[in-house]
């Protein structure tokens, strides 16, 4: 879907990078070897974001380091269609809603990264029913037709404290007190 409105695929990688997660930062020859690709093309992309107000750099040391410009007018609605495209936006409306005494999700893994993968990483942390869990997440991932991969958490587990995590992480979404 979104290829056919974007047609730059380096375009596409950075929106994906920024746009999942906001505190995401990256330099260019960081952006080159973990897209494969050449710095021009992604100078060029990083440009022209950074022009339209989508990215802000700040200088490090001899580096330039982007991140999404969350105070963009149009930053929440790049962010909803980044969402959407990925498939998060049917997780949490098919699963998280219907699991019963959830407290958090959080997305890990390669996607709380702001890189593209064929499997969505995730935390679900409360009292869920692990059945019902495995049928709707079967229903989802034909939908987006990503895997999801999934650890579950009660709160006694946590003792009231949020999981530590290896990677970067998202909270992606939260019981309303």
């Amino acid at each position: 879907m979104l290829e056919t409105l974007i047609s730059s695929k380096t375009r596409i990688k950075l929106l994906l990078k920024f746009f999942l997660n906001s505190k995401t930062t990256a330099y260019l020859r960081n952006l080159e070897s973990e897209f494969g690709e050449s710095t021009n093309a992604i100078r060029v992309e990083l440009n022209r974001l950074e022009a339209a107000g989508l990215l802000h750099a700040s200088p490090e040391g001899n580096k330039k380091i982007f991140q999404a410009n969350t105070n963009h007018p149009l930053y929440n609605e790049i962010n909803s269609i980044v969402l959407k495209y990925v498939g998060i936006n049917h997780i949490i409306e098919n699963i998280v809603n219907r699991l019963g005494e959830l407290e958090k999700v959080y997305l890990t893994g390669e996607f709380a990264k702001g890189l593209d993968s064929q499997i969505i990483d995730l935390v679900f942390v409360g009292n869920v029913d692990k059945i019902y869990l495995i049928k709707l997440a079967e229903k989802a991932e034909r939908i987006i037709n990503r895997k999801l991969r999934y650890i579950i958490y009660t709160p006694e587990e946590l003792k009231g404290e949020a999981p530590t995590f290896d990677a970067p992480n998202l909270l992606l979404w939260t019981r309303e007190s």
